[in-house]
């Protein structure tokens, strides 16, 4: 059974830093796509970043100069390095794994999701 569980998110100012870390386990192989998506309340479910199974990563033209994202495989971990952190980017952030096709910011191309981790920006 796999496992997507996500941590770091928290509350921080307007020009914080904040870093996600998404584990994923029981998954049987270690290289797949994975991507960070965020909701807010009212809002649909947008794609910030993804990384495909070779480690490329993509990102959304909202996020991008100010978040990194990362993979390490031997560890199982997608990380989300949020810089200069903005109240707009106030949301609930959901790490999914193991995407079957398209493009990286399809979300119902993932096969498994975490719960989420808040996020809260204030100015």
């Amino acid at each position: 059974q796999v496992q997507v569980v996500e941590s770091g998110g928290g509350s921080v100012q307007a020009g914080g830093s904040l870093r996600l870390a998404c584990v994923v386990s029981g998954h049987r192989y270690t290289s797949y796509s994975m991507g960070w998506f965020r909701q807010a309340p009212g809002k649909e479910r947008e794609g910030v970043a993804g990384v495909d199974s070779d480690g490329n990563p993509s990102y959304a033209d909202s996020v991008k100069g100010r978040f990194t994202i990362s993979k390490d495989n031997a560890k199982n971990t997608l990380y989300l390095q949020m810089n200069s952190l903005k109240p707009e980017d106030t949301a609930m952030y959901y790490c999914a794994a193991d995407k079957n096709g398209g493009s990286w910011f399809d979300a119902y191309e993932y096969n498994y999701w975490g719960q989420g981790t808040q996020v809260t920006v204030s100015s």
